[in-house]
Protein backbone atom coordinates (compact mmCIF):
# COMPACT_ATOMS: atom_id res chain seq x y z
CA UNK A 1 0.00 0.00 0.00
CA UNK A 2 0.94 3.38 -1.04
CA UNK A 3 0.83 6.29 1.57
CA UNK A 4 0.11 8.51 -1.08
CA UNK A 5 -3.94 9.18 -1.13
CA UNK A 6 -5.84 8.21 -4.65
CA UNK A 7 -8.89 9.31 -5.50
CA UNK A 8 -11.34 7.33 -7.13
CA UNK A 9 -13.93 9.22 -8.43
CA UNK A 10 -17.47 7.95 -8.86
CA UNK A 11 -18.94 7.86 -12.29
CA UNK A 12 -22.96 7.62 -10.59
CA UNK A 13 -22.55 10.91 -10.43
CA UNK A 14 -21.58 11.55 -14.00
CA UNK A 15 -23.78 12.65 -16.60
CA UNK A 16 -24.49 9.38 -18.30
CA UNK A 17 -25.60 11.13 -21.58
CA UNK A 18 -21.65 11.86 -22.20
CA UNK A 19 -20.40 9.06 -20.19
CA UNK A 20 -17.20 8.69 -22.44
CA UNK A 21 -16.27 12.12 -21.86
CA UNK A 22 -16.42 12.17 -18.66
CA UNK A 23 -14.23 9.34 -17.82
CA UNK A 24 -12.04 11.12 -20.44
CA UNK A 25 -12.34 14.33 -18.10
CA UNK A 26 -11.34 12.26 -14.89
CA UNK A 27 -8.06 11.17 -16.48
CA UNK A 28 -7.50 14.78 -17.28
CA UNK A 29 -8.36 15.82 -13.88
CA UNK A 30 -6.16 13.52 -12.51
CA UNK A 31 -7.84 10.75 -11.13
CA UNK A 32 -6.17 7.83 -9.91
CA UNK A 33 -9.00 5.61 -10.40
CA UNK A 34 -12.13 5.37 -11.80
CA UNK A 35 -15.11 4.24 -9.83
CA UNK A 36 -17.77 2.21 -11.34
CA UNK A 37 -20.89 0.86 -8.97
CA UNK A 38 -22.65 -2.05 -10.28
CA UNK A 39 -26.22 -2.65 -8.96
CA UNK A 40 -28.18 -5.46 -10.18
CA UNK A 41 -31.77 -4.41 -8.26
CA UNK A 42 -31.82 -7.26 -5.96
CA UNK A 43 -28.41 -7.39 -4.21
CA UNK A 44 -29.33 -3.66 -3.39
CA UNK A 45 -32.88 -1.53 -4.71
CA UNK A 46 -30.90 -0.01 -7.39
CA UNK A 47 -29.83 -0.72 -11.10
CA UNK A 48 -27.04 1.00 -12.79
CA UNK A 49 -24.49 -0.40 -16.06
CA UNK A 50 -23.71 -3.90 -16.73
CA UNK A 51 -20.60 -4.90 -18.49
CA UNK A 52 -20.92 -3.62 -22.09
CA UNK A 53 -20.77 -0.06 -20.92
CA UNK A 54 -17.62 -1.09 -19.02
CA UNK A 55 -16.36 -2.40 -22.51
CA UNK A 56 -17.17 0.46 -24.19
CA UNK A 57 -15.35 2.81 -21.83
CA UNK A 58 -11.81 0.29 -21.70
CA UNK A 59 -10.60 2.24 -24.51
CA UNK A 60 -11.09 5.72 -23.83
CA UNK A 61 -8.92 5.79 -20.31
CA UNK A 62 -5.72 3.87 -19.36
CA UNK A 63 -6.59 4.38 -15.53
CA UNK A 64 -7.72 1.71 -13.23
CA UNK A 65 -11.41 0.76 -13.35
CA UNK A 66 -12.51 0.48 -9.92
CA UNK A 67 -15.36 -1.65 -9.97
CA UNK A 68 -17.60 -2.35 -7.42
CA UNK A 69 -20.10 -5.02 -7.70
CA UNK A 70 -23.26 -4.81 -5.62
CA UNK A 71 -24.59 -7.70 -7.50
CA UNK A 72 -26.30 -11.80 -6.07
CA UNK A 73 -24.87 -13.97 -6.92
CA UNK A 74 -21.93 -12.43 -7.55
CA UNK A 75 -19.86 -14.91 -9.32
CA UNK A 76 -21.69 -15.63 -12.30
CA UNK A 77 -20.79 -12.35 -13.58
CA UNK A 78 -17.05 -12.13 -12.40
CA UNK A 79 -16.11 -13.16 -15.84
CA UNK A 80 -17.90 -10.33 -17.84
CA UNK A 81 -16.77 -7.69 -15.71
CA UNK A 82 -12.91 -9.33 -15.84
CA UNK A 83 -13.19 -9.25 -19.95
CA UNK A 84 -14.97 -5.63 -19.86
CA UNK A 85 -11.80 -4.08 -18.76
CA UNK A 86 -12.19 -4.53 -15.04
CA UNK A 87 -8.68 -3.71 -12.88
CA UNK A 88 -9.77 -4.23 -9.22
CA UNK A 89 -13.28 -6.00 -8.78
CA UNK A 90 -14.57 -5.76 -5.11
CA UNK A 91 -17.30 -8.01 -3.95
CA UNK A 92 -19.28 -8.37 -0.51
CA UNK A 93 -19.12 -11.23 1.10
CA UNK A 94 -23.24 -11.43 1.54
CA UNK A 95 -23.36 -11.73 -1.89
CA UNK A 96 -21.65 -15.57 -2.24
CA UNK A 97 -21.75 -18.91 -0.56
CA UNK A 98 -18.34 -19.71 -0.77
CA UNK A 99 -16.02 -16.05 -0.23
CA UNK A 100 -12.61 -18.17 -0.54
CA UNK A 101 -13.92 -19.28 -4.24
CA UNK A 102 -15.25 -16.00 -4.91
CA UNK A 103 -11.60 -14.46 -4.61
CA UNK A 104 -10.30 -17.53 -6.71
CA UNK A 105 -12.50 -16.83 -9.80
CA UNK A 106 -11.33 -13.03 -9.90
CA UNK A 107 -7.71 -14.07 -9.24
CA UNK A 108 -7.68 -16.54 -11.96
CA UNK A 109 -8.90 -13.66 -14.12
CA UNK A 110 -5.84 -12.00 -12.96
CA UNK A 111 -7.48 -8.96 -11.25
CA UNK A 112 -7.19 -7.74 -7.61
CA UNK A 113 -9.60 -8.67 -5.68
CA UNK A 114 -11.66 -5.92 -3.30
CA UNK A 115 -13.78 -7.07 -0.77
CA UNK A 116 -16.80 -4.31 1.00
CA UNK A 117 -18.44 -4.07 4.11
CA UNK A 118 -21.46 -2.79 3.92
CA UNK A 119 -22.19 -0.23 7.19
CA UNK A 120 -23.56 -2.60 9.52
CA UNK A 121 -21.54 -5.99 7.86
CA UNK A 122 -19.37 -7.00 10.66
CA UNK A 123 -15.39 -7.07 10.30
CA UNK A 124 -15.38 -10.94 10.88
CA UNK A 125 -17.18 -11.58 7.60
CA UNK A 126 -13.39 -10.58 5.82
CA UNK A 127 -10.97 -10.84 8.38
CA UNK A 128 -9.86 -14.22 7.47
CA UNK A 129 -9.09 -13.37 4.20
CA UNK A 130 -7.38 -10.13 4.51
CA UNK A 131 -3.78 -11.78 3.15
CA UNK A 132 -5.65 -13.48 0.12
CA UNK A 133 -6.76 -9.65 -1.10
CA UNK A 134 -5.87 -6.53 -2.30
CA UNK A 135 -8.69 -4.00 -0.76
CA UNK A 136 -10.92 -3.50 1.87
CA UNK A 137 -13.41 -1.08 0.88
CA UNK A 138 -15.43 0.57 4.01
CA UNK A 139 -18.93 1.88 2.70
CA UNK A 140 -19.89 4.81 4.58
CA UNK A 141 -23.86 4.97 3.53
CA UNK A 142 -25.98 1.68 3.08
CA UNK A 143 -25.41 1.06 -1.01
CA UNK A 144 -27.26 1.48 -3.44
CA UNK A 145 -27.94 5.37 -4.50
CA UNK A 146 -25.03 8.19 -4.73
CA UNK A 147 -25.71 11.58 -2.64
CA UNK A 148 -26.25 10.33 0.44
CA UNK A 149 -24.63 11.50 3.98
CA UNK A 150 -21.60 10.19 5.80
CA UNK A 151 -21.99 7.72 8.45
CA UNK A 152 -19.27 8.66 10.59
CA UNK A 153 -19.69 5.61 12.80
CA UNK A 154 -17.76 3.52 10.20
CA UNK A 155 -14.39 5.16 11.02
CA UNK A 156 -13.94 3.19 14.11
CA UNK A 157 -14.09 0.04 11.72
CA UNK A 158 -11.98 1.74 9.04
CA UNK A 159 -9.16 2.21 11.99
CA UNK A 160 -9.72 -1.42 13.57
CA UNK A 161 -9.43 -2.61 9.79
CA UNK A 162 -6.49 -0.38 8.87
CA UNK A 163 -4.98 -1.98 12.11
CA UNK A 164 -5.71 -5.83 11.49
CA UNK A 165 -3.81 -4.94 7.95
CA UNK A 166 -0.78 -3.20 9.51
CA UNK A 167 -0.30 -5.91 12.08
CA UNK A 168 0.20 -8.47 9.72
CA UNK A 169 2.17 -6.14 7.37
CA UNK A 170 -0.07 -6.83 4.17
CA UNK A 171 -0.27 -4.82 1.69
CA UNK A 172 -3.45 -4.20 1.61
CA UNK A 173 -5.38 -0.41 0.31
CA UNK A 174 -8.41 0.78 2.27
CA UNK A 175 -10.73 2.15 0.34
CA UNK A 176 -13.86 4.27 1.74
CA UNK A 177 -16.86 4.70 -0.27
CA UNK A 178 -20.37 7.20 0.71
CA UNK A 179 -20.82 10.81 1.38
CA UNK A 180 -17.59 11.72 1.13
CA UNK A 181 -16.81 15.49 0.95
CA UNK A 182 -14.11 18.50 1.64
CA UNK A 183 -15.70 18.34 5.36
CA UNK A 184 -15.08 14.44 6.53
CA UNK A 185 -12.05 13.32 3.75
CA UNK A 186 -9.59 14.29 6.49
CA UNK A 187 -11.43 12.15 8.85
CA UNK A 188 -11.71 9.36 6.67
CA UNK A 189 -7.93 9.08 6.25
CA UNK A 190 -7.16 9.92 9.76
CA UNK A 191 -8.88 6.55 9.88
CA UNK A 192 -6.32 4.94 7.83
CA UNK A 193 -8.31 4.93 4.04
CA UNK A 194 -5.92 5.65 1.40
CA UNK A 195 -8.25 5.63 -1.21
CA UNK A 196 -11.08 7.60 -1.52
CA UNK A 197 -14.19 7.24 -3.57
CA UNK A 198 -16.23 10.59 -4.17
CA UNK A 199 -19.31 11.46 -6.58
CA UNK A 200 -21.39 14.23 -5.71
CA UNK A 201 -18.38 16.32 -4.33
CA UNK A 202 -16.10 15.30 -7.48
CA UNK A 203 -18.87 16.46 -10.13
CA UNK A 204 -20.81 19.49 -8.43
CA UNK A 205 -18.85 21.16 -6.13
CA UNK A 206 -16.75 24.21 -7.48
CA UNK A 207 -19.07 24.15 -10.47
CA UNK A 208 -17.79 21.08 -11.17
CA UNK A 209 -14.37 21.90 -11.60
CA UNK A 210 -12.95 18.23 -11.16
CA UNK A 211 -9.17 18.84 -11.14
CA UNK A 212 -9.64 21.33 -8.50
CA UNK A 213 -12.45 19.27 -6.18
CA UNK A 214 -9.79 15.88 -6.64
CA UNK A 215 -6.88 18.00 -5.37
CA UNK A 216 -9.22 19.57 -2.48
CA UNK A 217 -10.32 15.80 -1.43
CA UNK A 218 -6.44 14.39 -1.79
CA UNK A 219 -5.07 17.15 0.16
CA UNK A 220 -7.18 18.30 2.63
Amino acid sequence: MSGLIKISPSILSADFSKLGNEVISLEKAGADYIHIDVMDGHFVPNLTIGPEVIKKLRPLTKKIFDVHLMISPVDNFVKEFANAGADIITFHPEATTDVSKTIKLIRDQNKQVGISLKPKSKIDLIQNYLKDIDLVLIMSVEPGFGGQKFMPEVLEKTKTIRDLINKQNLNVDVEIDGGINFENCAEAKNAGANILVSGSTVFKENKGDLKKNIEILRNN
